[in-house]
């Protein structure tokens, strides 16, 4: 509580592009966090160049939704003099704050727009509220507390700092076997630098040791009888601990995945509005709230470090994913009892599949045969790549709500 009053902690999505971004807002986001063409820890991903960016902001504020660039790269001597552009770029797009982890850029932002609200990443590895309040006192107005700290940690910072520099954590997506995505892992195996958005994932691999007076004999490295994944962490899941977390002091709930598809984005962020939702309104949390997160590619789910050491937080097993269901299309509109849409995946006729809907739980849906192309005729599975369908059905769902099928 801040003066006697709850928090109620913002939901922070990725944005990884404009697809992703409009699932974000649509399914329930209060802010979007994205990259650009430089300066992101997600080199894999497009980012948004000035233009773009400057019609994601423009979109995002239309629906009251906050946007957040990250220039979390630990950037080296030749990139400094094309950072005062690129943030001067973001402040004319009207990005409401930059997320740095570099003391460096930070300073440079100062500079260039002192106007501007800076977050301190996760990167900065913040474990104290020492820390915090030196941050705190260079101008930055939140905080992404590593991803180390346990409910209790985080809870004496928040006694320890002014009530106006907000704590930001993550509570869903992929985790980091390194110290809060410090690694230099996979820049020594394959020259692709963590720090700078080009993670290879070597903590994923299966590995084995060799004699070198044996050389092709392979023998398996092995914490336990359970597999040699010693390195593959979970993925980390709070849905079910909002109470927790806001009991903690926590005014920023973020979900990884920006390099993930739109469906992550939705099904996360939706799951977490309503778990949200229902905490403030002093409900349980809706059975179907919980089941959301498992339907979405994931690895098996811990807590990670918030109450205390993980005792089970790597899969040993293997590193593949689980997932309940897979996308196969979008809704375009629905009217005259017929629900339009384009396939994203194959499904056939006679599926019974899922229509999610923002903040509601899913409605299952059995086809018995009534599935049509674009042209109206019957067809037996839609099978072309963003093809246009309809089925029919009594309910109406609005323009980007999810078509599923269970797996």
């Amino acid at each position: 509580m801040v003066n006697g009053k709850i928090r109620t902690p913002e939901i922070l999505v990725p944005a990884g592009d404009a697809e992703r971004l409009r699932a974000a807002v649509l399914f329930g986001a209060d802010a979007v966090y994205l990259g650009g063409k430089q300066f992101t820890m997600r080199a894999a991903t497009a980012g948004f160049d000035k233009e773009q960016l400057t019609e994601a902001v423009k979109f995002a504020h239309s629906k009251g939704v906050k946007v957040y660039l990250t220039c979390n790269t630990l950037p080296r001597n030749h990139e400094l003099d094309l950072f005062p552009k690129f943030i001067l770029d973001a402040q004319e797009a009207g990005v409401d704050a930059l997320i740095v982890a570099d003391l460096g850029l930070l300073s440079i932002i100062k500079k260039y727009t002192p106007d501007m609200e800076i977050h301190m990443s996760t990167q900065t590895g913040i474990v104290n509220y020492a820390a915090a309040n030196t941050l705190y006192d260079m101008g930055v107005r939140r905080v992404v507390l590593a991803r180390e700290l346990s409910l209790k940690d985080i809870a004496e910072i928040r006694r320890n700092i002014p009530d106006d520099l907000e704590i930001e954590v993550f509570v869903h997506g992929a985790m980091c076997v390194s110290f809060s995505g410090r690694c230099l892992l996979s820049a020594y195996l394959t020259g692709r630098d963590a720090n700078r958005g080009a993670c290879a994932q070597p903590c994923r691999w299966k590995y084995h040791l060799m004699e070198e007076t044996r050389p092709g004999q392979f023998f398996p490295v092995e914490e336990d009888d359970s597999g040699t994944y010693i390195m593959n962490a979970k993925d980390l899941c709070m849905i079910d601990h909002i109470p927790e977390l806001v009991e903690a002091g926590v005014d920023s709930l973020k979900i990884e995945g920006r390099a993930k598809s739109a469906y992550y984005v939705s099904v996360a962020a939706n799951a977490y509005r309503a778990a949200v939702d229902a905490y403030k309104s002093g409900l349980p949390l809706p059975e179907w709230v919980h089941d959301e997160v498992y339907h979405v590619s994931h690895r098996d789910y811990c807590t990670g470090f918030f109450f205390g050491r993980p005792e089970d937080s790597q899969r040993y097993e293997d590193n593949s994913y689980l997932k309940a269901s897979d996308v196969i299309g979008v809704v375009d509109e629905c009217k005259d009892g017929f629900v339009y849409g384009t396939q994203r995946n194959r499904f056939f006729a006679d599926d019974t599949i899922e229509v999610l809907a923002p903040g509601k739980p899913p409605v299952e849906i059995a086809l018995n045969g009534q599935l049509y192309n674009g042209d109206d005729e019957l067809v037996e599975t839609a099978n072309h790549a963003m093809m246009k369908i309809k089925f029919p059905c009594s309910e109406e769902f609005p323009e980007g709500s999810v078509i599923r099928k269970r797996v």
